[in-house]
Order: C-alpha cells, then structure tokens, then sequence
C-alpha cells in the first residue's frame, strides 16, 4: 500500500488509501457512510455501518463480503484498522444506501448502466461516447483519431495472444511490460510513475509521438507472432520483446533527428494547455489580420 491520504467531500473528510500493485483507490466505508447519512459522531456512522454489513451480508453480497480492512489514521491519531471498499464495492454500498445525498450517485449508476447495454445493443456508440469524452476534456481531433487508432492496434495484439492461449491479466501485463522494457526502457507502471499517474490511463497521457512508437511496437508484436506461431508464454515473451525492441530502434533513430527524448512526463493536462496556447495564440493572430 503506498500511503494514506484524505479527500473532502462537502468538507467533510473521506480517508483513502492507495495500492500501487493493484492500482487501485480504497475509501473508508464508515467515512463516506457518515458522509451520506449525515451521522453526527463518528461512532454514530461505525454503528450505522455495523447493522447496514450485517443486512447485506445476510443478503449475500459478495462484495462487501469481500471488503478488506486497512490501517487508517483514527481520531485520536493512532493507525487502527478499518473497512475499506474499491470504487466498485462502494458504489453497490451507496446503492443500499437510503439518503438524500446518496440519490445522485444512484441516478448515475442507472445512467451509465443504461449507457453499457445501449453499447452492447449498438458498439459504434462506444466509439461515439469516447469522441465525445476526449473532445470535452480538449485534446485535439488530431491525438484522438491516433488514440481511436491505438485502441484498435492494442486489440488486434491482444486477439493474437487469445489465439496462442495467453490468458487476460497476468499474462497479458507480463507480455505488456516486455514490450515496453524493449522500446523505452522500463515497464508500464515505471512509465506511469514517470508520469506521476495512479489510475489514469497511461495512453490518455501521452503524446502523438509517445503513441505512435507504443501502436508501432504492438503492431509490430503482433505480425512477428502471425509469422513465427509461437507456442508457448516463453516464446510469446521472445515475440513481445523482439516487436518492442522494433519501436526501440525507431525511437532511438528519431531522439538523434530531433535532439530531444521522446519519452516524457508530460500528462493530458500538459498536452491540453499547450492546445490551447496555440488556439489563443492563432485567435490573436486572427484578430490582428482583421483589424488592418
């Protein structure tokens, strides 16, 4: 676990914790219970929760049967253990939840699940939805249609694995994290730490360039395993490494072009205001022909 941290919520604190392994947030339960059920003492809240785990155990949900407990800063400031949930755990917790304040994230759960069957009818609105979400947060139609492309890229690799009987998870983020040791020299999680992400798509952060070498050594992975057919996951990890170290080439060639890494810390933020200063920029200049 990499540390605790607090978050507020109408100034009201929630305390989380962050596992790097998993790459995954944990909340305290009996903060954001307290939160939404406007529980006076903290005491109130650990017994609100206390009867509500009871009912829904009995209820058999697993997942909050299946809630761990991790060391938080208490009120006296000691670190004792408590109820922690992922944001799925939590989420099916608020639902159970009968409160006013817990009602908007009950209406978007309903949203989105309506969302996810309209795509499983229809997947073109997958692909509709994700313009749209990049456009708002104001990445370029030039970077999204290189992202549109990447995910296509990333599928096909991952298709290919299926094939040779690579199982989704583990294997697959070994095979990953070899092709990315071979083009840029460290592995998926050294690359979003370099980034200073948690868990934010690494792909959404990086740059056209970043994105181009990353779709070029996955393509290229997946070609080699179409032409040598390998059998097992020692030979699939020689492919893997063998279509990396293809982009790493690439890579090398244009830093000696360019003079510049192409690796870089820069994240969506970065990208975001640099489109935008150009957008300013070409307004004024706009602006300037106009008034002569």
């Amino acid at each position: 676990m990499a540390g605790n941290s607090i978050q507020r919520f109408e100034n009201q604190q929630i305390r989380t914790a962050w596992d790097e392994t998993k790459e995954e947030w944990y909340f305290s339960i009996i903060d954001v219970v307290g939160v939404l059920t406007d529980q006076p003492t903290y005491q109130r809240a650990r017994n609100y929760w206390k009867v509500m785990k009871k009912r829904l155990v009995d209820e058999g949900n697993q997942l909050v049967t299946d809630c761990n407990r991790l060391r938080m800063v208490a009120e006296d400031g000691k670190m004792r253990l408590t109820d922690v949930a992922n944001i799925e755990q939590l989420l099916r917790i608020i639902q159970s939840i009968p409160s006013p304040k817990a009602e908007p994230f009950k209406m978007w759960l309903a949203q989105v699940g309506r969302e996810r069957i309209d795509e499983t009818i229809d997947p073109e609105l997958t692909i509709g939805r994700a313009l749209t979400t990049y456009l708002k947060k104001g990445y370029s139609r030039e970077w999204i249609n290189q992202r549109l492309q990447a995910i296509q890229v990333r599928k096909e690799l991952t298709d290919e694995w299926d094939s040779r009987g690579m199982q989704q998870g583990v294997e697959y983020a070994i095979l990953t994290d070899e092709i990315s040791r071979a083009w840029l020299g460290m592995t998926t999680r050294q690359y979003k730490n370099l980034k200073g992400l948690k868990k934010e798509n690494l792909r959404d952060n990086m740059s056209t360039l970043e994105l181009v070498l990353t779709m070029l050594a996955e393509a290229t992975t997946t070609e080699i395993s179409k032409q040598k057919n390998p059998k097992t996951f020692h030979e699939n990890k020689e492919v893997a490494k063998s279509g990396g170290e293809a982009a790493g080439e690439v890579r090398k060639a244009v830093e000696v072009r360019t003079g510049v890494p192409v690796i870089s810390p820069k994240t969506a933020v970065d990208f975001t205001r640099l489109i935008d200063s150009v957008n300013k920029a070409d307004d004024k200049e706009e602006g300037g022909e106009t008034e002569s």
